[in-house]
């Protein structure tokens, strides 16, 4: 029974792996496996050394029994050897050393039992153990932890399998099978459930349909109507199935098609002890109590034949009430609705009612069922049929003849087998319809691409009575099995020949003979149909047939010694016996065609749709339902349809082989993949282990037959990168070379001299069983030699250090010593000359003081004397002073005279000049008409300005009124000052007397003291006696405050705890609404993506169906597509699931009403907050009302509503009459355009006479203020007066400094030692101020004047060229026709007019915005003014510090164009606005050499120009606009880092500028004055700033999963994988699921990867201009997906789990932190959120022995959950063999320590977290008007305002 495949080596028996191949002779000490009837294989230690011909072992068991094993004489062969300690729980069985039976059994029971881990890999297999546990590793965390990730860099899982799959399907593109196997309780279902739930949440759906869920939906459904519980298994399948997944071309899940085999029909009817029917029967009875259930007659499931024969109507734990929930719920999801689901329950319910009907015996040939059976009539009511047909049928049958047709009665026992398999065939129908619907649910029109298989079928079964399934069941394991054999061979030669391996022939057990046994011609099958077809064959005649045709010839077949009606059959795994009773009723499957057709002629529609002919009821698939309980495979249409008759009589055994036949090709077709299940016990104990059972599955299941195949070649494979990292240790330095695998060689040829022992191929090194074992012996050997040899060292090294700092410390005993005696002789020497210092210093004072008096009376003569020549000479200097300074006022006067005279003379002859021409120009009057109007407008405008200046004129006069008043109460004060003067020499005299009466008291004095001193002295006593019991009281005191100190010390630290406890709540719940609202916000955005798909779908189908139908532009739609609808949406609408549309706009209701909630939730508790926070915040400071403005913007607004009308009117009178000749004389429009034009020229002439009147005021001021000059030589005080008439900002600035330097010296100058003198000196300062200041005003008033003078000669030139322009204008419409001589001359006329009115109107807009600018500068002059007179009146302030005041300037120069920051746009411009502002703008491109924010500012700009002109449309647009655009390059462009990264930046930009220029105070704090001017005054944004936070959580959160997708690649390997540290960890043995390698190649991400990509990101988002609390949040999430990542991966990942491991784990930590610290980043949290991975790292590290080492792990680990400190701990594996495992009993009591612990039990940390962020506003100090528009931008149609 053999064949020969290639193999890897020569001929080589499976002894091997004995202990007599692997060492001649085994020493003492090593460790075996012996056999045992009890526990399979049990563990013993050699006591003593075997030699070559020994006859038996002397062993102790673990148990300490000594024992004697004796060995095979025969063969001679010792037992297998056991896996050294590290080994020992791989993940992989093939990474074993010693690859046997007991080293399989003892690892899955280590990792199941002690581990708690129920996956394991065995090469290809995943080997998955029944927990009977919930386990919490199947959620949507694990699922996203395995997504994306290689199968041998996990721990095992059937994720990582169906992760493996999906990957295979995209990357080779191949079709992929997942095969389920395993015994009935194994987990064979659950295992296809959890992989079914990876495909749906890892691929998603193409479509809207949620196939995936359906998909998932089924699973319910098929478990109802095809489990049932059985003695192994509470939800034991009863049928296989086939599920392919179909995927498209981007592997998105698109639908699905189930395929069932061999449904056991037999459980409807028959069910043994502690067995239930199917599930669906007793979730109808549980739930007959509601009232749709009423009409099916139901109760309880006792009360039913067919559902109390098990007596065991109830499984534990499960409530069959909400089980029917559930299936009614998959079923409306699937889209069967609820009549159908009625119907289907009506034939179930009658299905039980037929089992209850009862057949009588009529007599021994016969029976009947006697009248009016309640159940017959419940039964013919539900699946309407008539009681007498359905009564006669089911006693009778009708035989057919060549001739006549005869009505047979049956008697009562095949009256009772007819019922029943009338019952067997319905729910066979029902069963094959249920499957054909819901493949029609999960079907889809989208082509498919590929798919996925997921085969849930029986494992090999085996019982005490085997029957017709059975076979089936074992012959289906046998096809499975070769194919899993070929699979297994075929790898291992794909894997050998890509290496370059030599290899041989190998025998191994083939099981084709048994598969031809059964299938062949003259098979097992082929005799059963062929026995079917006789008349009267029987199961004993065909038990003969198989005994005489395989008995002697099969070696498989046997009979059983005691019985002639069964047949054993040796299968792969084990001998079956089958019973022949049976078999021949089981093939044949007939019912009564005449109860068959009763059925048909039913009333209830679902059930003659159930019973309709085959060529009707083909399945979606091309199905056709057999019999047999089963769903055929697909069958291709050509066929026909005429052979559906021929395939009707099959036997179920002929359909079993062609639909297992078609499985098998399928499979075939596809890659497979293996899941094992094993179930630990029959018990269904949790984690609870049976060797005996568990064996038998091994061998049945082909996982020992895998580890066979696996240990005959070289079962160890290691990278030569692996092995030189891993066996470093093992070379010496010169046996180092550059190239690796040379390396390598050399090396192993020294250590394993035996070179068929290993082979060399082109990238691995290849071992033989048990080589690993010795190379790691070796690696020990050498690492003990080596601890010893540094043990040594440092015990050494230690005595030398002690020794050393005792010889330290004799000496430094020494030297203290030695010091405290030098200390002692300084001391003295230091005294002696200290006295002899004191001494000379003595003697010198004594003759100084003696010096000092005689100096001192010699030098005040000579002061004396000083003081008469200083008086003297200083009279003699004033003198001179006095005539200088009158000759040179004098001579300023005259030449002032005379430059007055001259300039008027000029002005005189200038206006002479005017009239000259004026007559000279007389006689063209009649030929300027035109222009005379324009003069009359511009007159009137001079009227008005004029009037404006008169009211300037008067606000100047009221301000110079009270400026001299003010004057007037100085020169008061200053009287004042004379007189206090005066008083300072009678003060003199006083003090004189004062010294007298001095001198008198200290003789008083002296006689007072003398009688104090005795009084002292008895004082002294007293108070000593007081300041005793003073003492005693300041105790009492002390003690006192010190108690009441600490009572309020705990106290405040009570209240403190309290406050903080309660500030830190309200942050969790702050943070935790804000959280909640983001959630929602993005649920929000994806619903609204979802109903964006969906319009979009909507406009695809119509313009599929209207080929009319234009689209629109996209950036149209795009923009205003939440707003506007038009009836093109409508009509697309209707042809939509309307009920699907229904539930998108009620949800989207629903959020939007929870998102308001939400937002005033958090509004309050950021208020509560706040408060709590800063409880004691003042009020904000109210300013002063500005009525002032008030009146003037009222005032503004009616004027620009006024000319707003005019121009209303005359665009009316032009465009309302433009049909009728409007522009003839004397018609509305022409008078309009003339009184337009006189009043402009009334305008003009009333300018003309304001700027002569302007002049003789500049004449009658010169003249005024020369007069002034004179009057200042008298009174020095009196200019004072002029600086009211200061107009320039400097003047006042100037005289300001001067009047502050003047009253300095009035504060500074000495009051007693003033004279007449010193006055003049004060008086002449002043003067020169006032000279110097007048100067300058005149000057300042000279260039106003000439400027204005220039202004109005420019004015004449113009009207010079208008002029010339209006007669060649005149002479060109004169030779026009007079129809188009009007039309030109009025569009001319209009367009001029319009040209002068705009202007006239942005001067009227600068003029008013400078009196507004000049009123705020008043406002606060006088707020200062009044502040400084209220001081003044309170301090008596001197004269001088009253002029400290500002003057309100009353004249301001005319500034050149000033830009108000606003960019103006045209309506139809906002889409190009967009276009090139946001949709085409690349950040990498124009926009990296960009202000920082510039989109955001040319977009509040336009807006501040909407806003600015009260366009409330053209607001709403404009912000439409730019929100739909921003999402739209989301959308587009969403995954690139930069973009997001751009747009996150402007748009918090643009919200604060929306924040900063609102007006609000509370975001106006830090503006200029300038930028306050630039706040909106029209429109309150406030709902707006919501939507655009909104629209940036949005963009936060799209680049938080930007960045993510960056980064996840990256993590795993940089943080886990490389090995940053090289040489701390090594590598342990892997199996055939390789891992990735640790060492760092060119494709693999290191640590310094992740660090230059986090510093790639903080440059783009500070090139970007993000704010920096922004950046700290971005990188504070980015801190938390590595740690998370770091940590899930660490608790998923065994050969991660080590003491080395934790060391590189924090070193990576440690770089991650020094990172921050560059970045200044240590303050934003991001350290804290590694406290998780950092703990876990400690843990790994720290000793894990005591009670004390538990107690310090608690303490410790407060950032890690209960669970992850167990898995970790589970997880922990000794990377050497100086490394301990963690026992099972310290465990225990970590997890008995931390029982009260208050945690989620969540194992993983959420990825998918992201923390609620905010938006801290940050003012710009950029100016909006200093903002330049790059040409890049191509915004050259915006125009700054």
């Amino acid at each position: 029974m053999s064949c020969y495949l290639l193999s890897i080596f020569c001929p080589v028996t499976v002894t091997c792996l004995y202990l007599t191949i692997v060492f001649p002779s085994v020493s003492q000490c090593a460790r075996v496996w012996i056999p045992d009837a009890e526990e399979v294989w049990k563990s013993a230690e050699l006591t003593k050394d075997y030699k070559n011909g020994d006859a038996s072992l002397l062993l102790m068991l673990e148990d300490g029994t000594n024992i004697e094993h004796k060995l095979d004489p025969k063969t001679k062969n010792l037992p297998y050897l056991r896996n050294p300690d590290i080994l020992v729980g791989e993940n992989d069985l093939t990474a074993l050393s010693y690859l046997h039976e007991p080293a399989v059994l003892h690892n899955l029971k280590v990792r199941f039992i002690d581990s708690k881990l129920i996956y394991t890999y065995c090469g290809i297999v995943l080997v998955a153990i029944n927990p009977y546990e919930t386990l919490p590793i199947y959620g949507t965390d694990i699922i996203n932890a395995y997504s994306g990730q290689n199968m041998g860099d996990m721990d095992p899982h059937i994720f990582a399998v169906a992760e493996e799959a999906y990957k295979q399907m995209a990357r080779d593109e191949r079709n992929q099978s997942i095969i389920v196997s395993g015994e009935s309780g194994a987990g064979k279902t659950v295992s296809a459930k959890y992989a079914m739930r990876y495909f749906a949440t890892v691929s998603g759906s193409a479509s809207e349909a949620n196939v995936e869920e359906k998909v998932l939906a089924s699973n319910p459904i098929m478990e109802a109507i095809g489990n049932a519980k059985t003695t192994r298994n509470d939800n034991s399948s009863r049928f296989g199935k086939y599920i392919e997944i179909g995927f498209d071309n981007r592997y998105r899940i698109i639908g699905a098609n189930m395929r069932t085999y061999l449904l056991e029909k037999s459980r409807v009817v028959f069910q043994a002890d502690e067995e239930r029917n199917y599930h669906i029967f007793y979730q109808l009875c549980a739930s007959s109590h509601l009232p749709e259930f009423k009409t099916l007659k139901l109760s309880n499931a006792n009360d039913f034949l067919y559902t109390r024969q098990g007596r065991s109507p109830v499984i534990d734990g499960v409530d069959d009430t909400k089980e029917l929930c559930t299936t009614r719920n998959a079923f409306t999801l699937l889209g069967i609705n609820e009549s159908y689901q009625m119907g289907l329950f009506q034939v179930l319910a009658a299905i039980l009612h037929l089992g209850n009907v009862e057949i009588k015996d009529r007599d021994s040939d016969s029976s009947l069922i006697p009248p009016n059976n309640r159940h017959l009539t419940a039964f013919c009511d539900l699946v309407g049929v008539t009681y007498q047909d359905m009564a006669q049928w089911l006693c009778h049958r009708k035989l057919k003849t060549a001739t006549e047709t005869y009505i047979k009665p049956l008697p009562r026992l095949q009256a009772t087998n007819a019922r029943d398999a009338l019952s067997k065939h319905i729910y066979a129908k029902l069963f094959n319809w249920i499957v054909e619907h819901v493949n029609k649910a999960l079907i889809t029109n989208v082509k498919q691409h590929s798919f996925i298989g997921v085969l849930d079928i029986y494992g090999f079964e085996t019982f005490e009575i085997n029957s017709f399934e059975q076979f089936c069941i074992n012959y289906a394991n046998e096809k499975l099995q070769q194919q899993f054999n070929m699979h297994v061979f075929k790898l291992e030669q794909e894997e050998y020949m890509k290496e370059q391996i030599p290899w041989t022939l190998i025998d191994f057990y083939d099981n084709q003979p048994c598969i031809n046994l059964i299938e062949a011609k003259m098979g097992i099958l082929d005799l059963l149909d062929e026995e079917c077809k006789m008349p009267k064959g029987t199961d004993d005649s065909w038990a003969q047939k198989l005994y005489n045709t395989h008995l002697k010839t099969c070696s498989l077949f046997e009979k059983p010694r005691m019985s002639n009606r069964a047949f054993i059959i040796q299968h792969f795994a084990d001998k079956v016996e089958y019973q022949c009773e049976g078999f021949l009723e089981k093939n044949k499957d007939t019912v009564n065609e005449e109860q068959i057709n009763v059925l048909k002629a039913s009333k209830f529609d679902l059930l003659v749709e159930l019973f309709q002919d085959e060529e009707k009821a083909t399945s979606p698939t091309g199905q056709v339902p057999g019999t047999g309980g089963r769903t055929r495979l697909s069958i291709k249409p050509d066929k026909g349809r005429d052979k559906s008759s021929k395939e009707h009589k099959k036997t179920v055994g002929c359909q079993f082989r062609n639909s297992l036949q078609m499985l098998m090709e399928t499979l075939n077709a596809t890659t497979p993949h293996y899941v094992r299940c094993i179930k630990p016990n029959d018990f269904k104990l949790a984690f609870s282990f049976d060797p005996k059972r568990a064996v038998q599955q091994l061998r049945a299941c082909g996982v020992l037959e895998t580890i066979r195949i696996s240990a005959a070649g070289f079962p160890s494979r290691w990278t030569y990168q692996e092995f030189f990292s891993r066996y470093r240790v093992l070379m010496k330095q010169k046996d180092v070379l550059p190239d690796k695998k040379l390396t390598c060689k050399n090396v192993l040829e020294k250590l394993v001299q035996d070179q068929d022992k290993y082979q060399f191929g082109k990238t691995k090194i290849f071992f033989r069983a048990g080589q690993v074992a010795y190379l790691e012996k070796l690696r020990a050997d050498k690492l003990r030699a080596a601890c010893i040899r540094i043990q040594k060292t440092i015990r050494c090294w230690l005595a030398r250090k002690k020794y050393l700092r005792k010889r330290s410390a004799a000496i430094t005993i020494q030297r203290f010593t030695r010091g405290y005696q030098a200390r002692c002789l300084a001391k003295f020497m230091r005294r002696t000359q200290a006295a002899t210092i004191i001494q000379k210093y003595q003697r010198m004072y004594v003759e100084r003081k003696r010096y000092r008096q005689k100096h001192t009376s010699h030098i005040s003569l000579q002061n004396k004397y000083m003081i008469i020549q200083k008086h003297i000479r200083g009279w003699l200097a004033r003198c001179w002073y006095k005539r200088c300074l009158y000759s040179i006022v004098y001579l300023q006067c005259c030449i002032r005279r005379m430059r007055a005279r001259r300039e008027l003379k000029k002005l005189k002859i200038e206006a002479r000049s005017v009239e000259h021409f004026k007559k000279l120009n007389k006689g063209m009057e009649n030929k300027i008409m035109q222009l005379q109007r324009k003069i009359d407008e511009q007159n009137k405008e001079n009227r008005s300005i004029s009037e404006r200046l008169i009211g300037l004129e008067n606000s100047y006069s009221t301000e110079s009124e009270r400026m001299r008043s003010e004057l007037s109460r100085l020169r008061g004060v200053e009287e004042d000052a004379k007189n206090k003067s005066n008083q300072v020499v009678s003060l003199q005299d006083e003090l004189e007397r004062l010294r007298k009466e001095l001198s008198a008291t200290q003789q008083e004095k002296k006689t007072i003291e003398d009688w104090a001193q005795t009084y002292r002295d008895e004082m002294e006593k007293m108070v000593s006696e007081l300041k005793d019991q003073n003492g005693m009281l300041k105790t009492e005191k002390d003690d006192l405050n010190r108690l009441i100190q600490e009572q309020s010390q705990q106290m405040t630290e009570k209240m403190a705890r309290a406050i903080a406890e309660e500030t830190q709540q309200l942050e969790t719940d702050l943070n935790e609404e804000r959280s909640r609202y983001q959630n929602l916000l993005t649920e929000h955005l994806r619903l609204e993506e979802k109903y964006d798909d969906l319009k979009e779908e909507m406009a695809l189908s119509s313009n599929v169906s209207k080929p009319g139908h234009r689209r629109t532009d996209s950036t149209h739609s795009s923009n205003e597509s939440e707003y506007t609808y038009n009836s093109e949406h409508m009509d697309v609408t209707r042809g939509i699931d309307t009920s699907l549309t229904l539930k998108l706009q009620k949800r989207l209701t629903e959020l939007e009403q929870e998102k308001q909630s939400l937002r005033n939730e958090l509004e309050n508790k950021e208020e509560q907050f706040q408060n709590v926070k800063i409880p004691n915040r003042p009020p904000f400071i109210v300013t002063i009302t500005l009525s002032v403005f008030t009146s003037q913007r009222q005032e503004l607004e009616s004027e620009n509503k006024k000319l707003k009308h005019d121009l209303a009117e005359m665009r009316q009178s032009l465009l309302g009459d433009a049909a009728t000749g409007a522009g003839a004389p004397g018609s509305p429009a022409y008078k309009v355009l003339l009184d337009q034009l006189n009043a402009s020229c009334e305008e003009l002439e009333v300018r003309k006479e304001e700027v002569l009147i302007l002049r003789s005021q500049l004449v009658s001021q010169k003249e005024a203020m020369h007069h002034k000059v004179k009057t200042t030589m008298t009174e020095p005080s009196v200019f004072v007066e002029d600086v009211s008439k200061l107009k320039d900002a400097d003047e006042l600035k100037q005289a300001y400094i001067g009047l502050k330097d003047t009253n300095r010296y009035f504060i500074t100058a000495d009051f007693h030692k003033l004279n007449e003198d010193g006055e003049l000196w004060l008086v002449n300062q002043g003067l020169k101020e006032t000279i110097r200041l007048l100067e300058h005003q005149l000057q300042t008033q000279r260039r106003s004047y000439d400027n204005e003078v220039e202004a109005l000669r420019g004015e004449l030139q113009n009207v010079k060229e208008e002029n010339n322009r209006q007669q060649q204008l005149l002479a060109q419409n004169l030779q026009l026709p007079p129809e188009a001589r009007i039309e030109a001359s009025l569009q001319h006329e209009i367009t001029r007019l319009t040209n002068e009115n705009l202007d006239l109107m942005e001067q009227l807009e600068k003029q008013d915005r400078t009196i507004r600018k000049l009123k705020k500068q008043l406002k606060v002059y006088s707020k200062r003014i009044g502040e400084m007179g209220a001081g003044q009146t309170e301090g008596q302030t001197s004269p001088g510090q009253m002029v400290d005041e500002p003057i309100h300037p009353v004249n301001i120069p005319r500034r050149e164009k000033d830009f108000q920051g606003m960019l103006e746009y045209k309506k139809e411009d906002e889409l190009k606005l967009v276009k090139n502002l946001i949709l085409e703008l690349k950040p990498r491109g124009v926009a990296v050499n960009l202000i920082p924010g510039l989109p955001a500012y040319i977009l509040f700009m336009c807006l501040r120009h909407a806003d600015y002109v009260n366009d409330d449309q053209k607001v709403r647009t404009l912000l439409t606009s730019t929100i739909n655009s921003i999402k739209k390059i989301l959308k587009k462009r969403g995954d690139d880092f930069e973009t997001v990264s751009f747009w996150l930046a402007n748009t918090c930009r643009f919200l604060h500028c929306l924040k900063q220029y609102s007006g609000d105070e509370a975001f106006m704090k830090h503006n200029t004055s300038r930028q306050n001017e630039h706040s909106l005054s029209n429109f309150d944004l406030a709902e707006y700033r919501q939507v655009i936070s909104d629209l940036a959580i949005q963009i936060y959160q799209q680049l938080i999963k930007c960045m993510e997708n960056i980064l996840q690649p990256m993590i795993v390997s940089g943080m886990l994988e490389h090995e940053t540290i090289q040489g701390v960890s090594g590598v342990k043995p892997t199996g055939l699921r390789k891992r990735t390698s640790s060492i760092a190649d060119e494709g693999t991400y290191t640590l310094d990867s992740i660090l230059r990509q986090l510093s790639a990101f903080h440059s783009t988002m500070c090139q970007h201009g993000t704010d920096p609390e922004l950046i700290k949040q971005v990188v504070k999430q980015q801190f938390y997906i590595i740690g998370a990542v770091t940590l899930n991966n660490l608790l998923l990942r065994k050969d991660m789990c080590s003491w080395s491991k934790g060391m590189q784990i924090r070193y990576n930590v440690s770089q991650l932190e020094e990172w921050l610290r560059d970045k200044g980043l240590m303050t934003c949290g991001a350290k804290e959120t590694l406290e998780p991975l950092i703990q876990a790292a400690q843990l790994l590290q720290v000793k894990k022995k005591t009670d004390e080492d538990a107690e310090a792990i608690c303490s410790m680990c407060q950032a890690l959950t209960t669970a992850q400190i167990v898995k970790v701990l589970n997880l922990y594996t000794p990377v050497n063999e100086f490394e301990e495992r963690v026992s099972v009993a310290f465990i225990r009591t970590i997890q008995t320590r931390l029982r009260d612990r208050c945690e989620s039990p969540q194992l993983l940390m959420d990825t998918k977290m992201i923390y609620p962020v905010t938006f801290p506003f940050n003012p710009s100090s950029l100016a909006l008007e200093t903002i330049q528009i790059p040409s890049s931008l191509n915004l050259g149609f915006l125009t700054r305002v």
